[in-house]
């Protein structure tokens, strides 16, 4: 019996001191936080985690707290895409010559075979040449352009049209010196040729005249001797100029 009575006081005892030490408020008050603590778990199980934001705030505690410290990168870079980085000027300078080259083969295989080693195609800087050797697309002497040449130059145009750039239309011929006609000197004659080409693709083609422009250079840019047949052949001609520089 003693025992007993013994074992109750200290239970009341230890009741007394738990009572003094955690009010009855606060069994309510955490439950509360539980509650809000779930709710919190929950809504952050709803959004979605921002992984840059997340990286930054890691790194930031890191530093704070000294553990694990390693650079922090905030803004990580894009890697280079691959189109970007291969498709450069070069690549568009083959692609625009093998889309006008294989064009006019086609048209030469079936209507101009006679004039295929005549026409030639040049890629430079940013700039793609056709150029018309010879007196392919003029009789000696004159500026009109010969009727047979008609279907080529449309077929130049279409292509042209289809693609991006600044046209010029250069005028050229060799050093022999006019006898008669409508020009007095070869520079009056290739202006006047570079100017025909350039009517025709406006008037003809319709391509925007905004786009092109017109220059003659006489016998003062050759690009063979003229001291031959062949060579002067090959500084009579009328190059049409695609600029393909970027905006």
């Amino acid at each position: 019996m003693k025992a007993d009575k013994e074992l109750e006081q200290k239970v009341k005892k230890l009741e007394g001191e738990l009572d003094e030490a955690a009010p009855p408020w606060m069994v309510t008050f955490g439950d509360l936080m539980s509650l809000l603590l779930c709710f919190f778990l929950l809504l952050l199980s709803f959004s979605e985690l921002d992984r840059q934001k997340y990286k930054e705030v890691a790194g930031s505690l890191r530093e704070a707290f000294g553990v694990q410290k390693k650079l922090v990168v905030f803004n990580i870079p894009r890697g280079e895409r691959i189109i970007a980085r291969n498709f450069d000027q070069q690549n568009i300078n083959v692609i625009i010559r093998e889309k006008i080259q294989k064009e006019l083969e086609k048209l030469i295989q079936r209507r101009f075979k006679q004039v295929r080693k005549l026409i030639q195609l040049k890629v430079g800087k940013n700039k793609l040449t056709i150029r018309l050797m010879g007196e392919t697309t003029f009789d000696s002497g004159k500026a009109e352009i010969k009727p047979e040449m008609i279907p080529l130059l449309e077929k130049v145009g279409s292509i042209l049209k289809e693609l991006k750039g600044d046209i010029t239309i250069a005028g050229h011929t060799d050093n022999v010196p006019i006898k008669g006609g409508p020009f007095k000197s070869n520079l009056a004659l290739s202006m006047a040729r570079a100017a025909s080409v350039a009517d025709f693709f406006i008037h003809k083609v319709k391509l925007d005249p905004s786009r092109i422009s017109t220059m003659g250079f006489g016998e003062y840019r050759p690009i063979a001797p003229n001291k031959t047949p062949e060579g002067r052949e090959k500084n009579r001609r009328v190059e049409i100029i695609l600029s393909t520089m970027p905006d």
